[in-house]
């Protein structure tokens, strides 16, 4: 495999972590936030995926087999999802303005948006974000990347249920039929 695929993948994962951090100061001041438990449950099950998946503690055994076979193919593919999913989540970023956060929140003058990666799923940054863990699964490809991408994937559906409970509770009848109209997560699917 190409190595620097890796070091390209590493470089897409810190713009995506720069513009998350340069976010951070313009978003709105938040009226309402998940509680504690909820958060840290969350954080403590993206934490250890990112141990399962990205660290040398989980290679060994059957967690360190491939699934796929090291090619430059395999490679390519992988880079192009996590390029496409970076930019997805970073298109997503920039259209949720200041009412973006890390953790759930309702922010003080909370739209709701309906436009751009917004129309196409309802939560596009975490479609992003999987999309993007993915490309990155296939560049590793070991079976404990399958297993971190599936806590991933149960955090993130965690954290969106959160965050439909305070949209439905912010934006009401507006929210439910926005949730009729487009999917959470994989277009047109789920």
């Amino acid at each position: 495999m190409p190595l620097h695929v890796k070091t390209i993948i590493l470089y897409l994962w810190l713009a995506l972590g720069a513009v998350w951090l340069v976010g951070a100061f313009t978003a709105k001041p938040a009226v309402r936030r998940e509680p504690a438990g909820s958060r840290l449950l969350v954080t403590a099950l993206g934490a250890l995926a990112v141990v399962i998946g990205f660290t040398r503690y989980f290679h060994f055994g059957w967690l360190a087999h491939p699934f796929v076979p090291a090619s430059p193919a395999v490679a390519y593919a992988g880079l192009a999802l996590v390029f496409a999913g970076v930019g997805f989540a970073v298109w997503a970023r920039f259209y949720l303005g200041g009412n973006w956060s890390g953790v759930v929140t309702v922010k003080k003058d909370h739209t709701l948006v309906r436009r751009g990666p917004y129309a196409i799923v309802r939560h596009p940054i975490y479609s992003g974000l999987l999309l993007a863990i993915l490309g990155s699964v296939v560049v590793y490809r070991e079976l404990r990347g399958l297993v971190a991408a599936g806590l991933l994937l149960a955090m993130l559906r965690m954290k969106s249920r959160t965050e439909e409970r305070f949209m439905k509770e912010e934006f009401g009848s507006e929210y439910r039929q926005y949730e009729q109209q487009v999917k959470a997560l994989i277009p047109f699917i789920w």
